[in-house]
């Protein structure tokens, strides 16, 4: 799936795969259990949203017998990306460079740190497709 077909993830909603995440699997039953002892919540409405996150492709399920356990369609990493690219878009004018200018301002980075970046930078543009590695020239 394209990046840009990520469904977004309501608050309640990346609650619910937070905690699918964490234990691998779990029945609408287990998830409405451990979210009742955070908040007042009806076990229907937890369904509903189980059943809308499999409709967007973010859970899938299987029968044991009368009961439907739920595992993550998707890394939990995908959903990050797609709530950093939603932050970059939304506080930073989709500029990944003022993001990036702004953690160097504002946070600093560990000279350990600099140097995973500077290896993700380079696995990056070794992955990136030729024509982007070009500035814009078009193939010949």
């Amino acid at each position: 799936m394209a990046k840009a077909e990520i469904a977004h993830l309501t608050e309640t909603q990346r609650e619910i795969m937070e905690l699918i995440w964490q234990r691998g699997e779990a029945t609408v039953s287990e998830v409405w259990e451990e979210l009742a002892t955070r908040r007042e919540v009806a076990r229907n409405t937890v369904q509903t949203l189980i059943v809308r996150l499999e409709e967007k492709g973010w859970l899938q399920h299987r029968e044991a017998g009368r009961r439907f356990v739920y595992v993550a369609a998707r890394p939990q990493k995908v959903s990050l990306g797609a709530k950093v690219a939603q932050m970059i878009d939304r506080l930073f004018a989709g500029s990944p460079e003022d993001m990036v200018t702004a953690l160097i301002e504002y946070r600093g980075l560990s000279p350990e740190e600099a140097e995973r970046i500077r290896t993700m930078i380079d696995q990056a543009e070794a992955a990136a497709p030729q024509t982007s590695k070009r500035k814009g020239k078009k193939p010949c």
